[in-house]
């Protein structure tokens, strides 16, 4: 399968980021995410998540583009960072005071980091997903880590199967309505329709699973040594990529260190 025409969910992969090694992005993708986890303060998560924007931009994946696709993660990023902001007892000028909900300076500032960490936390993992065919993933987890078969083609399984879920949570959309189940109206029938949906679909995710692990082991997979039909390679992109990504992650440090506003986790 060829991992720049490739047809799924997001759109073909394609790009310089679709031609980069696997091993190559998700190697970056664990240094950038180091980097914020072991930072605390904003401007390292900030720098480091514009960087990725601008990476992802020259590319090809502009905002826009990744806002369509990715907005419950920039929603889930904006609930986490206007809760931080409601029950963050950091002072400053109050800006917000209604009822028991009272927000300052400081405590917006605080929900504005939470916010900016998750995101920069969460980009580099699905830019991966964004740009990696699995297989070729598969590959260079197995052949250039080494990692044991039957964890390399778990993984395999599980992020074809990802897709699957989506379209099985349209179809299942689909044939609740048409039953008359589905459309609740206001924010608890809302909340009803979303959990029974969730609920079936993971009743379907565990029989799938359950089938799918038994046809792997009838076939032999994980049974020992495996031989693979591809071998990585290695080029001039992936030189790039990481060139790119330790730029960001050193980058975000330096901007944090340079400003005196760095801060680690311990501090």
């Amino acid at each position: 399968m060829s991992t720049t025409t490739a047809p799924t969910m997001f759109g073909p992969r394609s790009g310089l980021l679709a031609r980069a090694n696997p091993v190559v992005k998700l190697l970056g993708a664990l240094l950038i995410t180091l980097v914020i986890v072991l930072s605390a303060d904003p401007v390292t998560n900030g720098v480091a998540l514009a960087g990725q924007l601008v990476l992802l931009a020259g590319v090809g994946l502009g905002p826009w583009r990744l806002l369509t696709r990715l907005w419950p993660v920039v929603l889930a990023a904006l609930v986490s960072g206007w809760g931080t902001a409601m029950l963050s007892d950091a002072g400053g000028p109050v800006l917000l005071h209604l009822g028991w909900i009272t927000i300052t300076t400081g405590s917006l500032g605080a929900g504005a980091a939470i916010a900016l960490r998750g995101l920069a936390i969460a980009l580099p993992g699905i830019t991966v997903l964004l740009t990696t065919d699995p297989t070729d993933l598969a590959d260079g987890l197995a052949q250039t880590l080494g990692l044991p078969a039957r964890f390399v083609l778990a993984a395999l399984a599980a992020m074809r199967l990802v897709e699957v879920m989506i379209t099985e949570w349209s179809v299942l959309a689909a044939a609740r309505r048409a039953r008359g189940a589905g459309g609740g109206r206001g924010p608890w029938g809302v909340l009803v329709e979303f959990g029974g949906q969730a609920f079936t679909l993971l009743v379907q995710s565990l029989r799938r699973a359950t089938r799918l692990a038994m046809t792997m082991e009838a076939r032999g997979f994980g049974a020992g040594p495996r031989t693979w039909a591809r071998t990585p390679h290695y080029g001039r992109v992936d030189v790039l990529v990481g060139v790119a990504v330790v730029a960001i992650a050193a980058g975000a440090l330096a901007v944090s260190l340079a400003l005196g506003t760095h801060r680690f986790i311990w501090q």
